[in-house]
């Protein structure tokens, strides 16, 4: 079955699950994603730099690993569905509030904060929608959710192109607190898991005990989710300060080039999540992560705005296109009773161990001059050999039936 044949077969129940799911990862990478915009402008505003500044990515993605575990232990307790709509209120508040930061200290705080938040929503969102959906539809649907993340990255860049010369830096935050909305759809329009529910009122272990069983593979995913996590906002996170500052281009062009690079992004995260169902998730990742490499050059070198975003098209193309077949790949190698827990902590983990990139990349570009170009592509290189390495040789579960039916050890292509 083609792709779009696998997407006409859902149910509207189903369709309606992938929407919810793929509408609270944009907007909360749309929240995520306004700072990465606005870093000069809040550095200038509270008299300091943009280092200083970069710190609160760093904080947001350190803290979202204690949002997937408090959050995912909900999830495989009380449910995905209400747990996905308390997640999504709360990273909205936060938001909102960012746009009142009296001073840094406040600032920080409100980042803190709303990466909790933030870390919760991935790990319940995609168990949800991967327990709903048919088998053969995984691939898609799984390019389709991690093209959430672009897709809020693209509307922030939307935003900020055209909303931010009227309303500024508090405004773009704001504007961040729309995604409460989506509490009412879920509500409305989303049901509970089906593998959830059939779970419900059987004895439930203790998810350290599960994790303590599979420690090997949970080991592994963690270390993949910290590569793949350099590979995204090592090449996300300071690009628009890059652009902005080594190249010194008005935040209408960045804002343009921002849109090119994130509409590459979510056709190679459709592309890839779909192409990881006819070859396998491992040798798609592979295929994706090697395939950036020699697109680097021209992604940071490139002469002028139009071949920089050509560059940047097709980099964000390989780096999503790997990122898309991710929601499906820790999903299938998940134990049943934690699939809401044990593959957003992975993932967040990973993102704490990674959350230093923005503030290394800052830290080597000053050392270097004032040369971020370097900077990118040298972290992009080095995340992109890890990548396909640790995928090419790790676990793969594809095809796996869901709610403890058809389990079967994880292959491996050799041992880990």
């Amino acid at each position: 079955m083609s792709a779009l044949d696998s997407l006409r077969s859902l149910s509207p129940q189903q369709r309606n699950t992938v929407i919810a799911a793929y509408l609270g990862w944009t907007l909360d990478a749309f929240d995520f994603f306004i700072l990465v915009f606005v870093l000069k402008h809040i550095a200038d505003e509270f008299h300091t730099d943009v280092p200083t500044v970069s710190v609160a990515i760093f904080l947001t993605l350190a803290m979202r690993p204690i949002g997937a575990l408090i959050f995912g232990l909900a999830a495989d307790r009380f449910g995905r569905r209400i747990t996905l709509m308390v997640d999504v209120l709360l990273y909205s508040i936060f938001e909102f509030l960012t746009g009142f930061s009296t001073g840094l200290t406040m600032f920080l705080i409100l980042r803190a904060l709303f990466g909790i938040a933030m870390g919760g929503e991935w790990g319940v969102g995609a168990s949800l929608t991967m327990e709903t959906v048919p088998e053969d539809s995984r691939g898609i649907i799984s390019g389709i959710l991690q093209a959430g993340y672009p897709s809020g990255y693209l509307l922030a860049s939307i935003v900020f192109f055209l909303l931010f010369p009227i309303i500024g830096w508090r405004g773009m935050f704001m504007v961040g607190a729309l995604p409460a909305l989506l509490v009412l759809y879920i509500r409305r329009n989303v049901e509970e898991s089906p593998a959830f529910l059939q779970r419900q009122g059987k004895p439930q272990r203790a998810f350290a005990t599960v994790l303590r069983e599979n420690l090997p593979l949970f080991l592994w995913a963690v270390v993949l989710m910290t590569a793949f996590n350099f590979f995204s906002h090592g090449t996300q996170d300071l690009y628009p300060t890059f652009l902005e500052v080594q190249r010194q281009y008005s935040s209408y062009t960045v804002g343009a080039i921002a849109i090119v690079y994130n509409i590459g992004a979510i056709i190679g995260g459709l592309f890839f999540g779909a192409l990881s169902q006819r070859i396998g998730r491992r040798r798609a990742i592979v295929i994706a992560a090697a395939l950036a490499i020699p697109i680097a050059p021209l992604w940071v070198y490139a002469p002028g705005p139009v071949l920089l975003a050509i560059g940047a098209f097709l980099m964000q193309f390989f780096v999503q296109g790997a990122w898309g077949i991710v929601p499906v790949h820790l999903n299938e190698l998940s134990p049943d009773e934690v699939r809401g827990t044990f593959p957003g902590f992975a993932y967040q983990l990973g993102n704490l161990l990674a959350s230093g990139n923005a503030t290394i990349q800052a830290g080597l570009a000053a050392r270097w001059n004032g040369d971020y170009a370097f900077a990118l592509m040298i972290v992009l290189i080095i995340v992109a050999v890890i990548v396909a390495l640790f995928s090419g040789f790790g676990f793969e579960k594809k095809g796996i039936r869901f709610g403890g039916k058809g389990t079967e050890e994880p292959q491996s292509a050799m041992p880990i």
